[in-house]
C-alpha cells in the first residue's frame, strides 16, 4: 500500500515537471511578444494594448466608434416619413415598419404621432 502511494507520488511529480516545462516555454513566448512588435518592455506593450482597447468604460473607443453594440442613429428623412405613412395605410404593424425602414419601433411611433396617425387617448 505504501509502495503504491509512493509510485503515485512519483508519477504526479513527473506530470508536474512536464507541466512546469510547458509553462516555462509559454512564459518565454509571452516575454518575447513586446520585442516582436517593437516595444522595449512588457509595460510599454501592455500600455499600448490598453490604449488600443479604449478607455474600458463602455464608452467610445478610439476612432469615435461606440462599443456598446448599438446601431448607429438613423437619419429620418421626409421620404422615410412618406414611406412610413404609406406602410401604415397599407396595414403594416409598427414592428414590420421598423424592420423595413431599419429604424426603431419608438421612432416609428414618434413619426406616426407627428403625422397624426395615432388616435388620441381619452
Amino acid at each position: 500500500m505504501v509502495t503504491d502511494k509512493l509510485n503515485k507520488l512519483r508519477e504526479y511529480q513527473r506530470q508536474m515537471a512536464k507541466i512546469e516545462k510547458e509553462l516555462a516555454r509559454y512564459n518565454a513566448k509571452l516575454a518575447s511578444l513586446p520585442g516582436k512588435y517593437g516595444f522595449k518592455s512588457m509595460d510599454t506593450f501592455i500600455d499600448a494594448l490598453r490604449g488600443a482597447k479604449g478607455s474600458g468604460t463602455g464608452g467610445a473607443a478610439k476612432g469615435g466608434a461606440k462599443s456598446s453594440g448599438r446601431k448607429p442613429r438613423a437619419k429620418i428623412t421626409p421620404e422615410m416619413k412618406q414611406k412610413l405613412k404609406s406602410l401604415v395605410n397599407s396595414g403594416k404593424t409598427g414592428g414590420e415598419i421598423a424592420k423595413q425602414l431599419n429604424i426603431s419601433l419608438p421612432s416609428v411611433q414618434n413619426i406616426k404621432k407627428e403625422l397624426g396617425l395615432v388616435k388620441a387617448r381619452k
